[in-house]
């Protein structure tokens, strides 16, 4: 198969755990000894035709270093899980714009040197897909990068919770530009948002009345305190909105991040209860605790989406793309229904 050249912007702990999944799952052949990956191939594609062409970071850190060793610069503390060889890819500096808050001012330090012209090198490298991987309440600069692959003439997938790939007006500019786009806020795949929709749609089949529940997040790292300064409304309407989903009627909803602590480094602990009724209006309660590391939980689920908008752009899909939106993220410019969602993936894949 031929490959599929991405650019990265930012190089976090999500990017340090894909670049590592390429390596570690880039040599299996047997989908049986493939654990943690939803698809070891997918539409023909393997994760070893993944290929990193690019990558844009703002910490001196980071900037100027090759992508196998930026990715364990600090601050990222993601799990290691492989040791990447060179990689020939040199980290290169992005725009600032709004991509440090207060609250991480002084563990990002920003590299003096002037950014670089991303839409050039995103041409000269070859890449064809974009991801943004930038914090959650950096607004300015996830749609600066959008703009830059257009630009480019990238597709461009968008993990933060920022409304790009959601949003109207964005995804008509990729539809004119015959580019696909999706996005908005990568599901985790092993998340408390997942987790919590099942549970409350089988209770649901099962009779079971839901009058209330919660879900709230607690976690370290940089994107949890970036998090807790800046997106965490825009976070918890998100995942309130998409939990919601799971019920086919009203109940009392709430979901979202509720605090940072720092030496909980790349963890995050979920914490869920629900109360409702069933037969003869018996009350029931469940309460239960997640426990994850945050880096390692983009990987499977990212590694789909990128095979699948290569898949997109093979086909010559433009704007928006539902099929893989629905599947991948918590806020899709149409809200589906889990099983829907997966169907509708699996017949964009056929």
């Amino acid at each position: 198969m031929a490959k599929i050249k991405i650019a990265l912007a930012g190089v976090g702990n999500s990017a340090s755990s894909t670049i590592q999944g390429l390596h570690y799952y880039g040599n299996l052949a047997n989908e049986d000894k493939s654990v943690g990956l939803r698809s070891l191939t997918l539409a023909g594609y393997h994760p070893r035709d993944i290929e990193p062409v690019a990558a844009f970071d703002i910490d001196t850190r980071k900037v100027g270093k090759d992508l196998s060793k930026a990715i364990f610069a600090e601050p990222n503390n993601a799990v290691k899980i492989f040791e990447v060889p060179e990689l020939g890819i040199t980290v290169q500096k992005g725009q600032v714009l709004d991509g440090v808050g207060r609250f991480l001012k002084d563990m990002v330090r920003v590299d003096a040197s002037p950014a670089v012209d991303v839409t050039k090198i995103l041409k000269e490298s070859g890449a064809e897909i974009l991801v943004n991987l930038l914090p959650s309440g950096a607004v300015q600069a996830s749609q600066w990068y959008a703009a830059q692959a257009l630009h480019a003439g990238c597709a461009f997938i968008n993990v933060t919770p920022v409304r790009i790939a959601s949003d109207e007006g964005w995804a008509k500019r990729f539809k004119d530009a015959d580019l696909p786009i999706v996005g908005d806020d990568l599901i985790d795949q092993v998340g408390a948002t997942t987790i919590h929709k099942t549970l409350l749609q089988l209770l649901s089949k099962q009779g079971v009345r839901i009058s209330q529940t919660y879900q709230l997040d607690v976690g370290g790292g940089t994107e949890s305190l970036d998090t807790l300064e800046r997106s965490r409304k825009t976070k918890r309407l998100t995942k309130t909105k998409t939990v919601q989903s799971a019920l086919p009627y009203k109940a009392a909803v709430v979901a979202g991040t509720t605090d940072y602590v720092d030496f909980l480094q790349n963890r995050r602990d979920s914490y869920l209860w629900l109360e409702g009724s069933y037969f003869g209006g018996a009350p029931m309660e469940i309460e239960l605790r997640l426990c994850t590391l945050d880096g390692p939980n983009a990987g499977s689920v990212l590694l789909d989406v990128i095979r699948a908008v290569k898949v997109a752009l093979e086909r010559g899909d433009a704007g928006a793309v539902l099929s893989i939106s629905a599947y991948a993220f918590k806020q899709p410019l149409q809200m589906l229904p889990l099983e829907e969602a997966r169907r509708l993936f699996e017949r964009f894949l056929q």
